[in-house]
C-alpha cells in the first residue's frame, strides 16, 4: 500500500509517520531531525531535556529552557528547514514556560499528554504552531476538545490516539493494560475517529487522526489507516537507529530485550507505564529508594512519599546504565533485533524498502 502524504493544517509531511517523543533524552534534536530530513515528522521530548547541560544540577528549569531552544534549532538544521514537532507532558512542573519555549524556538507542531491539556490553546495562542492532544478514549477525546471549542474557540489540529501496547507512560488503569484485546481498541479507535468527526463538522476543517502504541511496520500502518486513521505514532523503532539520542547501551537493551522481558510498572507520575525488566525494576517492586535531591520535574511529586526519583531513573538509563535505571519500551521491543540509520527505517515503514 502506498501511504499518502499527511497534511496538518498548512503543514505537508511525505510519509503519514510521527517519531513518538521520548524523554528523558531519547528523542532530541539529532533524532527529530533525522526523521523530519527524511519524511516523516520528527519529535523532540522536553522532559528534562537539559539533563546533560552544565547547569542543570543547580537550575533544571533554565538548563531544560534552554536546552528546547538548543534542540529545536538543531532539529531544524538537520532537517534542512523541515517541519519539527515538540512533545510536552502536562504533568511537567514547567509546562506553560516549555510550551512558550519550543514556540520561540521555531517549533512547528506540539503534541502533549500526561493529563489533558486543557491549557494548550492559551498558551500557543498568537503563534502559528499547530496543537494536538493525546488521548487514549472516545470519551477524553470529546473531554478535550469540548473544552478547547468552548474555552478558547478552536479545535485541535490534529489527534493523537495512544493505545494500550505504547511504551512508557500510559493512560489506562494497570489492570486494563493487559486485558484490552486488539479487536477491541480497533473498536474504539473507530469511536474516536466519529467523535473527531462530529468536531470537524463544527469547525469545517480536517481533523487528522493519528494512532500510536504498538505500530510496529508497514502492515501495522496499513490497518491503522483502514480503520480511517490519517497516519500513525512509533516510537519504540526509533530507538534502536543511529540517530536516536540515547547511549549505545540504552539500543542495546532494546535489541537484547524479549517479549518475556516487559513489564508494567507504577511510575511517579501517577500513570502506569510500560518497560524493559531489569535490576531497578525488581527492586522498586517491594522497595523504595529514597530520592537524594528533588530535579523539580514533576508539578504533583512530593519526593517525601514517591516510590523512586523518576528524573534519575531515566537519566541513568539513557546515560547507559541500563540495569539500575529505567527503560521505558513498547509492547513490540522484543521484534527489533538491529540498529539501522533513520532513513533506511523510515523506507521500510512505507513499505519502500524490504525487509
Amino acid at each position: 500500500m502506498e501511504l499518502k502524504e499527511l497534511n496538518i493544517g498548512n503543514i505537508v509531511i511525505k510519509y503519514p509517520i510521527i517519531q513518538g517523543g521520548m524523554g528523558v533524552g531519547i528523542s532530541r534534536g539529532r533524532l527529530a531531525g533525522a526523521v523530519s530530513a527524511n519524511g516523516g515528522l520528527g519529535v523532540i521530548s522536553t522532559a528534562q531535556i537539559g539533563y546533560d547541560e552544565p547547569g542543570f544540577e543547580k537550575d533544571q528549569n533554565q538548563a531544560n529552557l534552554g536546552a528546547i531552544r538548543k534542540h529545536v534549532l538543531m532539529a531544524k538544521e538537520i532537517s534542512g528547514g523541515k517541519p519539527v514537532g515538540v512533545n510536552i507532558m502536562v504533568a511537567l512542573k514547567n509546562y506553560k514556560a516549555h510550551v512558550k519555549a519550543a514556540i520561540e524556538a521555531g517549533a512547528d507542531i506540539i503534541i502533549s499528554g500526561a493529563g489533558l491539556p486543557v491549557h494548550l490553546p492559551e498558551y500557543a495562542n498568537g503563534s502559528a504552531c499547530k496543537i494536538a492532544p493525546i488521548v487514549s478514549s472516545a470519551k477524553a477525546a470529546k473531554i478535550i476538545l469540548q473544552n478547547w471549542l468552548k474555552k478558547a474557540g478552536r479545535i485541535a489540529d490534529f489527534i493523537v490516539v495512544e493505545g494500550p501496547k505504547a511504551g512508557g507512560h500510559l493512560g489506562f488503569k494497570k489492570d486494563q493494560v493487559d486485558s484490552i484485546t486488539d479487536e477491541e481498541y480497533d473498536g474504539e479507535i473507530k469511536h474516536i475517529i466519529e467523535t473527531v468527526k462530529e468536531f470537524e463538522d463544527k469547525g469545517s476543517t480536517k481533523i487528522p487522526v493519528i494512532v500510536a502504541g504498538g505500530i510496529f511496520n508497514h502492515s501495522d500502518i496499513c490497518h491503522a489507516m483502514s480503520l480511517g486513521a490519517s497516519g500513525v505514532q512509533i516510537a519504540s523503532r526509533f530507538v534502536a537507529t543511529d540517530e536516536c539520542d540515547a547511549d549505545i547501551k540504552y539500543k542495546q537493551a532494546y535489541i537484547n530485550a524479549t517479549e518475556k522481558d516487559i513489564i508494567i510498572i507504577d511510575s511517579p507520575v501517577g500513570m502506569p507505564g510500560r518497560a524493559i525488566r531489569n535490576k531497578f525494576t525488581d527492586y522498586i517492586k517491594n522497595n523504595r529508594i529514597k530520592p537524594e535531591k528533588c530535579f523539580n520535574c514533576l508539578e504533583k511529586c512530593n519526593p517525601a512519599e514517591v516510590p523512586y526519583c523518576i528524573t534519575k531513573a531515566l537519566t541513568d538509563a539513557v546515560c547507559g546504565d541500563t540495569e539500575n535505571g529505567l527503560v521505558f519500551a513498547g509492547a513490540n521491543v522484543g521484534r527489533i533485533k538491529q540498529i539501522v540509520p533513520v532513513h533506511e527505517l523510515v523506507e521500510e515503514l512505507a513499505g519502500i524498502r524490504q525487509v
